[in-house]
């Protein structure tokens, strides 16, 4: 009955339409019960997705198959006009130069250093950088080692080694890499990627390599100093002593009250939960921010409530993973300066390293690694992305690594991309959110133990999303939902655009895998 109103009133109307109004009829008048059946349907969320679709052949010959369907329930409808239409965002054929578009990206993210006026909160720097882009205006310590990756394959060497210039710097400066370029971030880092930094330097320069290990041992120390102040607890500052002795490190903040930059929301947590110590909840916090990961239900006791969060109860895979290769780095660096007692004493240190994070941190039976909860003095049972962390930094073995490839595979693996948790809280560091740096960590440490096929299936994904969602908005986002391509959500703020990392990655994966740039 419906289709054969749309067909009268269609007629109707042409009958009062001069020839040259009939070229110019909207896709209501063109493709009558089609439009009205897809559009009442609600097929695409915003309706005027399919009202800006083109069509792949004549409305004539669209609407003669759409007669002849049989059913007509959503997932035939969609299915139907996607193979019709090309419909914006979805299935939009536009090409689309990812690479060259970021390659004109990068001179709108980079930043001179300047003058810092009196009463500011900003950081003095010593050479040129590239900040992340939108809230992010300063510099970020684990954003910048994926932007490096970019930056070095986009043929901006210059700025790969400018930027390691200020990281060497502040840690000559403040003994060790801050959460980022402000004086609030000044009592926490993040996860110490200079070692891996480092890793992209072509300078051979031996006075600038000397400096740059220096630094990074200095670094090491930070990290470390906690175990001067161990006591009965196990656990001083970033450091916490395993049940065998070995000592492992956690995610701490030097302060216990609520964020400068988001003091409003950690005031509004602590009194969601009034039993609880507001000095304990703010260490907590600031800890999650040390961790990149602000926030997740890897540091939540109940995964919907924020206020159970207690990160410094969390000995993480993650930090662990990088600890040990800022170990074997300096081990390697101190070799090379004929530091023989240093490289010695690091190389053991990252040996008994890795055998902690096999026994504390390796599920043999689950396939994955995991973080370790000090309190029940157990695995945490949250699956992350993060169990890629020992392949990536050459930590795992060969059976190890084909268990955590099957794990990812089988759980871990959406539509468009890695995602970071299985969880769905709401917070952006979980479910269904997926996130540059976690992509290029699996691929890298996936493909470094013979996965390539799966590796390059992440990858494929992953630019899908990213491509799709630059030809629907224009924009490189901070996060991206992985389930249905999409922009993520989630988290303190709104997502977004710019963004160093995603523009760094895609460019990295481009690099190692050119022939996903024309799919």
């Amino acid at each position: 009955m419906k289709r054969a109103f749309w067909t009268l009133a269609c007629l109707a109307a042409s009958l009062w339409l001069s020839p040259s109004a009939l070229a110019q009829r909207s896709p209501a008048d063109l493709f009558g019960p089609l439009f009205a059946e897809v559009q009442e349907g609600h097929i695409f969320p915003d309706g005027k997705t399919f009202a800006d679709a083109v069509p792949k052949r004549s409305p004539e010959e669209i609407l003669a198959a759409y007669r002849r369907l049989e059913t007509h329930d959503a997932a035939t409808l969609r299915t139907f006009v996607l193979a019709n239409f090309s419909v914006p965002g979805i299935n939009d054929t536009r090409p689309v130069d990812l690479r060259a578009h970021i390659r004109a990206l990068w001179p709108s993210l980079v930043r001179q250093p300047q003058t810092i006026p009196e009463g500011s909160s900003a950081l003095p720097m010593s050479a040129p950088y590239v900040v992340p882009g939108g809230r992010f205006r300063e510099l970020y310590y684990w954003d910048s080692y994926f932007t490096l990756l970019g930056l070095k394959v986009d043929g901006q060497q210059a700025l790969v080694e400018s930027m390691l210039t200020d990281f060497t710097a502040m840690i000559e400066r403040y003994g060790h890499i801050p959460n980022g370029t402000r004086t609030y971030y000044l009592s926490r880092s993040q996860p110490p990627f200079f070692a891996l930094m480092l890793d992209l330097s072509t300078d051979r320069d031996p006075a600038t390599a000397q400096r740059r290990l220096a630094a990074l041992r200095r670094e090491y120390h930070w990290w470390m100093k906690g175990a001067d102040c161990l006591d009965a607890a196990g656990a001083c500052l970033r450091v916490v002593r395993m049940p065998d002795g070995t000592l492992l490190n956690r995610y701490w903040d030097d302060r216990e009250t609520p964020r400068d930059e988001s003091w409003a929301e950690d005031v509004t947590t602590a009194k969601q939960d009034p039993s609880r110590d507001p000095a304990i909840l703010y260490r907590h916090l600031r800890a999650g921010a040390e961790s990149g990961w602000d926030y997740s239900s890897r540091w939540l006791v109940d995964p919907q409530r924020l206020a159970s969060i207690r990160t410094t109860d969390i000995v993480p895979i993650d930090l662990n993973s990088l600890m040990f290769a800022m170990e074997q780095r300096i081990a390697r660096g101190c070799a090379e300066m004929g530091d023989t007692r240093c490289a010695a004493r690091f190389a053991q240190l990252a040996t008994r390293r890795r055998a902690a994070i096999d026994r504390y941190l390796w599920l043999p039976d689950q396939g994955r690694y995991a973080d370790w909860d000090r309190i029940t003095r157990s695995a945490t049972p949250r699956l992350s992305a993060a169990t890629a962390y020992p392949l990536f930094v050459g930590a795992a073995s060969q059976p190890q690594a084909a268990a955590v490839a099957r794990t990812i595979s089988e759980k871990l693996l959406a539509p468009g991309g890695l995602r970071t948790t299985t969880e769905r809280t709401g917070q952006q560091w979980d479910a269904p959110n997926g996130w540059a740096p976690l992509q290029w960590i699996a691929i890298a440490g996936l493909d470094d133990y013979g996965q390539a096929g799966l590796a390059r299936d992440i990858a494929r994904r992953w630019l899908a999303t990213v491509t799709a969602t630059f030809a629907e908005t224009g924009k490189m986002l901070e996060k991206y939902d992985v389930e249905e391509r999409r922009p993520g959500g989630g988290g303190e703020y709104p997502t977004q655009d710019g963004f160093g990392w995603t523009n760094g990655v895609a460019s990295a994966l481009l690099d190692r895998y050119p022939e996903l740039n024309a799919q």
